[in-house]
């Protein structure tokens, strides 16, 4: 039996070991900001902003998929914030992908560059180059958002390791089922958790991952401190997700790679990028590192106009940012200053049926 599928299964059955007889098969939502604490606090819950009930189901589920520890966050950048502050001080460099989630490299700019950190830029195709030489961390998207580039974790995690740094992946776009970064050698993973572990477009939440105890403990103090806290509802939303993620993320990935397939065929499509389809560059990777080609996929239109056109007039796509929902989104990347071509679409692909779905993206692509 595959690993994953038996963490699958498992996931839904975590709460039965600590159920006594009468108790709710279903994770409560604990609300509180105070807890009955008299006498010597040591050892029981004691404020809100440091303990929840709720967290800590979650935090069991994310763990028990990635076989470490998990914090949990009020969104992904809460966690790719959390990684930063917990590891990162004045003087330390870091490298970022140039090509990534932009507000990442806003973080960057904004707030670690006039602390003292010190910043750099790579392309995620070209992250080997210049080395890692005196690189307390290197953060790593892969693949990227939204150019769906690829890089060797496993290799980059070994060079930066012999150099004395660590190495951080967002594994957003690919989840735990579709790639697991801890092995591939990653020090802690970070994930929106917005995106397909929430699945229905109504929750925010991320988390960071971790299996060294000196960073977990980093993490669980920034968030306690700085209180970049999640809320309980938002939690159980989290986790109520989490028990399909398994089931839709498959339905997903299966669509994307057969319509990524049909789109290379198409007329209209001026490029494509999906690692799924031996013909991508990063193909060859996709099969060292990743299960799957993911539910992602990036076409290029004619020019903004084609990519508006294909958006709007596709009855099963909704016109909105972010991705990884049930239904199928989509949205030209230009438009929030990501460097692709105006025509650029980020595809998300849901869980409609695949022949209803493709026939709609296909009625839309002869009228872009």
């Amino acid at each position: 039996m595959d690993e994953m599928e038996q963490r699958a299964a498992e996931i839904m059955h975590l709460r039965r070991a600590e159920l006594a007889k009468g108790d709710p098969v279903a994770l409560p939502i604990t609300l509180a900001s105070m807890y009955h604490l008299p006498g010597d606090p040591t050892g029981a819950r004691g404020y809100g902003r440091m303990d929840n009930p709720t967290w800590d189901g979650l935090e069991h589920a994310l763990g028990h998929l990635e076989g470490a520890q998990a914090v949990a966050f009020p969104s992904g950048m809460g966690a790719i914030s959390a990684a930063f502050f917990a590891a990162v001080k004045a003087g330390d460099k870091v490298i970022i992908p140039s090509d990534g989630y932009y507000t990442t490299r806003m973080l960057a700019d904004k707030f670690l560059k006039p602390l003292g950190v010190v910043v750099e830029e790579r392309a995620t195709s070209a992250m080997t180059q210049g080395g890692f030489a005196g690189v307390r961390m290197v953060f790593l998207e892969s693949p990227s958002n939204p150019g769906l580039d690829l890089c060797d974790i496993a290799g980059i995690a070994a060079e930066v390791h012999a150099a004395g740094g660590i190495v951080v992946v967002d594994n957003t776009t690919m989840t735990p089922y579709g790639q697991r970064p801890l092995d591939l050698g990653a020090d802690m993973v970070v994930a929106a958790d917005t995106k397909a572990p929430g699945g229905h477009s109504d929750v925010l939440m991320g988390h960071v991952t971790t299996r060294d105890p000196t960073l977990y403990a980093a993490l669980k103090d920034w968030r306690k401190i700085s209180g970049g806290i999640p809320s309980p509802f938002d939690a159980w939303l989290t986790h109520r997700g989490f028990e399909t993620l398994e089931l839709r993320f498959q339905r997903m990935c299966a669509s994307a790679h057969v319509i990524a397939e049909r789109f290379a065929e198409h007329k209209k499509v001026q490029a494509l990028r999906y690692p799924g389809l031996p013909g991508d560059p990063a193909h060859n990777l996709m099969k060292k590192q990743m299960v799957t080609g993911g539910f992602l996929i990036g076409l290029t239109l004619k020019d903004e106009a084609a990519g508006e056109r294909f958006i709007n007039g596709c009855a099963y796509l909704q016109p909105a940012t972010s991705f990884g929902g049930v239904h199928s989104s989509a949205e030209r990347r230009a438009r929030w200053g990501d460097a692709v071509a105006p025509g650029f679409v980020r595809l998300s692909v849901g869980i409609e049926p695949l022949e209803t779905l493709w026939a709609a993206l296909e009625a839309s692509l002869a009228e872009a």
